[in-house]
This record gives C-alpha cells, sequence and structure tokens, in this order.
C-alpha cells in the first residue's frame, strides 16, 4: 500500500473524531435553545514560551532535531504531574455547529507530538481541558475555547508522559458553535493559526473533507459563517409603547 493512501486512511479515521468531539464539547443544541451562553469561571496560568536545547538544532524540514538530553521544561512541554486542568472547558454541554481543519504530515513522514507541543506554544494555544490544545480569548479564559487542537489518533489526547515517542500522521483543529466570538471572528483567528502550525511542522492543511484547503473553499467556509453569525443574532430591542 502506497504512503498516500496509508496517510488518506489515517486520515478517514478522523472522522471518528468527530464522534470523540461530543464527548468533548457536549451534544448538539435542541433547536428550541436559541440563548447564547456564558462561559464557566475556569483557572488561569501565564503561558510560557517554548524553549530548546543549547545544543539542539532544527532539521532538514525546518523541525527541531530529537535530542534526548533536553529536559521537558527546556522544551516547554505542560507538567505531566499537574492536576487535571479546566482550561479550555466549555461551559455548556450544547453546541450546534462544528468547523474543522487538518494539519496533515506529508507523506511518508509522521508528525512528532515534542513538535506539535512546541508549535502549539508558538501559535499561541494553550494545553488544558481533556489533554489537548485550546485557543481562548485573551484576558478571558474563562469564557472557554474559541477552538480547539486534538490528534486524529485515539482517543485524541496528548499524553505528555510519553510525548516523545508519539506520532500521529495529522491533528484535527475544531470550531464548536456557539463560541466565545461570533463564529466568523473565530474562524478568522483559527485559519492563521492552522496555516502556521503547519508551516512549523511541514505539513498539509486539509479541509472537513480531507482534501488540500483551496481559496473556493476558505470563501466558501466565511458565508457558511456569516449565515450563522445572522442567523444566531439577537434581535434588536424595541422599546415599549407609550400610552
Amino acid at each position: 500500500m502506497s504512503d498516500m493512501a496509508l496517510l488518506r486512511i489515517g486520515i478517514l479515521a478522523a472522522g471518528l473524531l468527530l464522534i470523540a468531539a461530543i464527548f468533548l464539547f457536549g451534544r448538539p443544541k435542541k433547536k428550541s435553545q436559541g440563548r447564547r451562553l456564558e462561559g464557566a469561571e475556569n483557572s488561569t496560568g501565564q503561558r510560557r514560551e517554548p524553549m530548546l536545547g543549547d545544543g539542539e538544532a532544527p532539521g532538514a524540514d525546518g523541525t527541531a532535531s530529537r535530542d534526548d538530553g533536553v529536559s521537558q521544561p527546556e522544551l516547554g512541554l505542560p507538567d505531566v504531574d499537574a492536576p487535571v486542568s479546566d482550561l479550555g472547558k466549555r461551559a455548556t454541554q450544547d453546541f450546534d455547529k462544528i468547523v474543522s481543519l487538518f494539519v496533515a504530515a506529508r507523506a511518508g513522514e509522521q508528525l512528532r507530538g515534542e513538535d506539535i507541543v512546541v508549535a502549539a506554544e508558538k501559535t499561541g494555544l494553550v494545553f488544558g481541558h481533556m489533554n489537548v490544545f485550546h485557543r481562548l480569548v485573551e484576558g478571558h479564559p474563562e469564557r472557554g475555547p474559541i477552538f480547539s487542537m486534538a490528534s486524529i489518533m485515539k482517543p485524541g489526547s496528548f499524553d505528555m508522559a510519553n510525548i516523545r515517542e508519539m506520532e500521529t500522521p495529522a491533528i484535527a483543529f475544531f470550531l464548536t458553535l456557539p463560541a466565545p466570538l461570533t463564529a466568523l471572528d473565530a474562524w478568522e483567528k483559527m485559519l492563521p493559526t492552522v496555516e502556521r502550525m503547519a508551516e512549523l511542522l511541514n505539513g498539509i492543511v486539509l479541509d472537513d473533507s480531507r482534501a488540500s484547503l483551496g481559496r473556493q473553499r476558505v470563501a466558501h467556509i466565511r458565508d457558511e459563517l456569516r449565515a450563522y453569525d445572522r442567523q444566531h443574532q439577537a434581535p434588536p430591542l424595541t422599546k415599549a409603547p407609550r400610552w
């Protein structure tokens, strides 16, 4: 079987992650529920920029080479002994739409766990709820995730105790609506992050059908999210009649 065929099989397996997303983020919202939901209170912490060891040099593909002498703090990895975090946890179990993108490794390659962690920190993602990465609203982490990132390999989480051994054919990004921003604004946060992650990992950006993300598809998604925002916009307040 060719490397490309194996890659496609791996990416197709990401469909299972949509099911896992229901457990990560809740269940679809019933049509009768139209009220916009507020965020829950979460603990916060300062994000530390990733640091590589002094003797570590980037590889030919632009990612850092493996160096078994580099400790976890030098790599900027989260503390594996830290308590379970609610950082990035949604305030509600209800959602009504998921927009997803993927960053896939090139044919014959895999994305390495420690490279993913370093790239995630460089792009402003934080490790938190369900042991996956999240983009939060700056200054307001209690509002929940704008979008999240997981591995396509079951169970989707990142095991920091064994992150050096982790490899995956792709990572998945999920924008779950309603979000703490408008749908379109959340997308405009997610797209450049995904593109930057692909650049840092020497990967390829794929859309939700596992095809290469092109301008036409991006324009279509933006149109869909504009329509979503119009449908979920709060109706204007009307003044009470004077008698």
